[in-house]
């Protein structure tokens, strides 16, 4: 019985699953110790003890950052800073599978532009959806600068499930941004360009190419942007930027700032300045104020027309129904930021040293009083800067990006050229403190800062050059994403995190509890549509169908299922020209028991997490053999669990013969292997009498294992009968084969049986310490 205990704990820490034995001769050193020997101050253990998480710890908030060239978006906790995850949006991710199944191939497809698959994305600005100005953890939205598109990015699994392409812009940097319902998501144009896919020469660019702001309509039922009550306004061809949308008093308003109202067209090629020169020289750009609410109520009338599937409202509509106006803003602004009362708009222009917060009453008034100091050149009114303006507080040099504070007026702005955080108050117009970081701070990130109600407590300084504050690489540098404390009233660098995967442009952070992810989906589920696949197998039904066409073209559907250390089918068989489709289901209910698929040479790679079916479809156009298994390390016969593709030559005749074993086995072989087999069981019963004499029922991690141990006996039971009805019949080699499975899912059994206990125990502890 011990030896068969052993044996099983042996096979199972063998592979790197059991828990490593600790040492008794650890030394024992003090904290002064650790500090002589590392180098370290008070201050720095300080900051350690703030941001460390302890082994099995949890962070208080999450972070989403957008990952930049990447296509991504990265998932991060805080105060650890632990990357927890990649989100695979605008590009292939395979560790995810995401782009080598054909579900998210139909994700990815969605972001074609002029029927191309664009398979790269910039991402720059997360935005998490809202009920009444507060995030509700349901949805995460991301854009793509280089493509205007926006995705939306499910929260109860983390995956992407739409891409839509905006049909008359060509680049945007405005998005996203969201409305405090999720009613609208805001993206605005970048760099203006024709409504039309013509060619129009730069000559016409006044007259001709435009910007635009649209309003993503979001259906929260459905959890999709609905395109045909979508809406677009027409803007003039200066260079929006950033967006904001109103709350409270200022509700049903967006605020979308711009750069490059000079309308300069550069060209060294025709001997004129660069962009650069001609796109700086006025003292002011212009702040849009669109009125969102007005715009949807003309929808709703039939006075908007349709134009590419959604609303456009143009120029000269905007301005006759009055839902666009103009605001003087510091030149080259790069932000535009609503407060949280939605009484104030604060917005920094790079190429200015003063932060500008303006008055949403003032802008009412001078509306409701048509006060304006004339119209731009496309008819637009401009309000008075003054008439606007609630005050200009200088905060250093090149000032970006501004994040809420919980304190009441308190505001944080990122210095671009001073490499500083300004912490301030907007109301009273005067600076409280100010903080060195490391280099060229662009985006800032408050906790739930963009929120009617910031959380205040941490600060994410999100730093474009990181220089010297690595070990070397090479010369492509990580960006620098540096942690500061607010909590009190001078600001405490704790952290610095490099940033591997593209250049992070903005983050946005939730408070971890309001996330409730799901940690395994229903049985045969398509995450990517979100609901049963139609592919979907149980155990015991997988099955190969075979059809072909009047023209002797074939397709093979295989229904197939993974689970611990099995894929059904092991062998597939196919002719060479077939089309082949493979789906798999896998059947595991414990959390985390994910399993992967991988094939020789036909760049598959698929993420199979439990309860999924995914799919590959694939023409064997190759006569040969071709390897496949799971990529997952899931289980001690991990590295069996593995298949064969085999793809005939057309017209092949099989060989007469059958597969010959490597080994013959005896009577003595079964009858030992089924003492195994009997002694493992006693080892497994010990462990479900631990968890049975527990209140188990009170952890869904449990339960969850418990279901999946019971089923991996059930397994078992299935294979012993085949095993015993062999022996009747004294087919040794046969009757053994199937005893060692039969103890194979045993093994299993025991696996998750030992992780249910390992839970049990050290949830208890816990207990008993508090």
């Amino acid at each position: 019985m011990k030896k068969i205990k052993k044996r099983v704990l042996a096979l199972l820490m063998g592979v790197g699953l059991g828990l490593g034995a600790a040492s008794s001769a650890v030394a024992q050193q003090s904290l002064e110790d650790v500090m002589k020997a590392r180098g370290l101050t008070q201050k720095d253990l300080l900051a350690a003890a703030k941001t460390y998480t302890p082994t099995g710890g949890r962070d208080e908030y999450l972070a989403f950052s957008s990952g930049g060239q990447s296509g991504h978006v990265i998932v991060y906790g805080i105060p650890s800073m632990r990357i927890l995850k990649y989100i695979g949006v605008f590009t292939p991710e395979p560790w995810q599978g995401y782009g080598y199944d054909d579900e998210s191939k139909a994700v990815l497809a969605q972001g074609r532009i002029l029927g191309k698959d664009i398979t790269f994305g910039d991402t720059h600005h997360p935005a998490l959806s809202e009920t009444n100005g507060d995030f509700d953890g349901k949805y995460l939205f991301i854009n793509d600068k280089a493509n205007p598109r926006v995705a939306v990015i499910d929260l109860h699994d983390f995956e992407t499930k739409q891409i839509v392409v905006n049909p008359f812009f060509r680049s945007e940097h405005g998005g996203a941004f969201v409305t405090p319902n999720t009613e609208y998501i805001m993206e605005a144009t970048q760099y203006a360009a024709p409504y039309t896919e013509d060619f129009v020469p730069l000559e016409e660019f006044n007259e001709k190419y435009r910007g635009g702001l649209t309003y993503w309509k979001f259906d929260k039922k459905k959890g999709r942007i609905d395109l045909a009550n979508s809406i677009t306004i027409e803007l003039p061809p200066y260079s929006q930027d950033l967006s904001d949308a109103g709350k409270g008093p200022s509700m049903g308003w967006g605020f979308t700032n711009s750069f490059c109202t000079e309308r300069y067209v550069g060209g060294i090629e025709r001997g004129r300045p660069p962009f650069e020169a001609g796109c700086s020289q006025k003292d002011t750009d212009f702040m849009h104020v669109t009125n969102w609410k007005k715009a949807e109520e003309l929808v709703k009338a039939g006075k908007v027309k349709k134009s590419k599937g959604m609303y456009l409202i143009s120029i000269e509509q905007a301005v006759k129904e009055e839902i666009l106006f103009l605001i003087p803003e510091p030149k080259s602004p790069h932000g535009v930021d609503v407060s949280p009362d939605g009484k104030f708009i604060i917005v920094a222009g790079k190429l200015d040293s003063h932060a500008w917060v303006y008055s949403f009453d003032k802008i009412q008034k001078a509306i409701a009083a048509k006060k304006f100091e004339g119209k731009d050149a496309y008819g637009i009114p401009i309000i008075k800067m003054k008439d606007a303006l609630h005050s200009q507080v200088q905060v250093g040099l090149g000032p970006l990006h501004n994040q809420y504070d919980a304190k009441q007026c308190v505001v944080y702005t990122s210095i671009y050229v001073d490499s500083k955080i300004t912490k301030w108050n907007y109301c009273e117009g005067k600076v409280l403190d100010q903080i060195n970081i490391h280099y060229n701070v662009g985006h800032l990130v408050s906790m739930e800062g963009e929120t009617v109600s910031p959380d205040g407590k941490y600060l994410i300084a999100l730093n474009k050059l990181s220089i010297d504050r690595f070990n070397p690489v090479g010369p492509l540098h990580p960006q620098n994403h540096q942690l500061i404390d607010i909590s009190g009233d001078k600001m405490q660098l704790l952290y610095d995190m490099p940033i591997p995967l593209g250049e992070p442009h903005y983050v946005t952070a939730i408070k971890a509890d309001k996330l409730k992810p799901a940690i395994r989906y229903k049985s045969g589920w398509d995450s990517r549509t979100d609901k049963r696949s139609q592919w979907r197998t149980r155990a015991g039904r997988e099955k190969t169908e075979r059809s072909c066409d009047t023209d002797g073209k074939c397709t093979v559907h295989i229904y197939g299922t993974v689970i611990r250390s099995h894929i059904t089918p092991e062998i597939i068989e196919v002719t060479e020209g077939d089309t082949v489709s493979i789906h798999l289901t896998n059947l595991e209910r414990a959390q985390d028991e994910t399993h992967g698929f991988a094939m020789y040479s036909q760049s598959v790679n698929l993420s199979i997490e439990p309860g999924k079916t995914v799919s590959t479809t694939f023409v064997a156009d190759k006569a040969g053999v071709y390897p496949y298994y799971c990529t997952e390390f899931c289980s001690a016969l991990h590295l069996e669990m593995q298949g064969y593709l085999l793809v005939k030559p057309k017209g092949y005749k099989a060989k007469a013969g059958a597969i010959q074993e490597g080994q013959q086995y005896t009577k003595a072989d079964y009858d030992k292997q089924v003492k195994t087999n009997v002694d493992t069981q006693a080892v497994i019963n010990s462990v479900v009498g631990f968890i049975t004499s527990h209140n188990y029922k009170d952890f869904p991690e449990v339960v969850a294992l418990v279901e999946d141990a019971t089923e991996q006996l059930g397994f078992a039971d299935g294979a012993k009968k085949k095993s015993e009805g062999y022996a009747a019949k004294k087919d040794y080699q046969n009757s053994t084969l199937w005893a060692g499975q039969w103890w194979q899912y045993q093994v299993k059994a025991a696996d998750i049986g030992l992780r249910a206990k390992t839970y049990l125990e050290e949830h208890d502890a816990k207990k008993v310490a508090k």
